[in-house]
């Protein structure tokens, strides 16, 4: 009886890590903006858009991870396209938690545009 109990706790010890249940959050892929800053990331990027996507109906049609102010510091970033108009949807890399969820006008787009251009170019090597 023993060893039948033992037997029934390894195969569900094996079927939880089959499931991925106790898995660490899934890799970033090297092509998302921001990658590098992906050790800081307990939330995964698969999580980060599932969130995303039930704050924000629509299509990703960009992501990046980045720091910014506000949370953590350190968030993933998504344009949501939901018909013509754009939404910025912010996932804090470390909660979950929504920090941003608003339209994206096209001025507001070209400052970060900006802002990150300047700020590569003073990021060390």
């Amino acid at each position: 009886m023993t060893s039948i109990l033992k037997l029934a706790s390894m195969a569900a010890a094996l079927g939880l890590f089959a499931t991925g249940a106790a898995a660490a959050p899934s890799p970033v892929p090297a092509s998302l903006s921001g990658h590098e800053l992906a050790p800081g990331a307990k939330v995964s990027l698969d999580r980060a858009r599932a969130i995303a996507l039930k704050a924000r109906k629509g299509k990703i049609v960009d992501q990046e991870l980045e720091k910014e102010k506000g949370g953590s510091g350190l968030r993933y970033s998504f344009d949501v396209k939901v018909g013509a108009k754009t939404y910025e949807v912010g996932v804090d890399a470390v909660t979950g938690k929504v920090l941003e969820n608003g339209h994206e006008s096209a001025a507001k787009e070209a400052r970060e545009v900006k802002t990150e251009r300047a700020e590569k170019r003073v990021a060390p090597h």
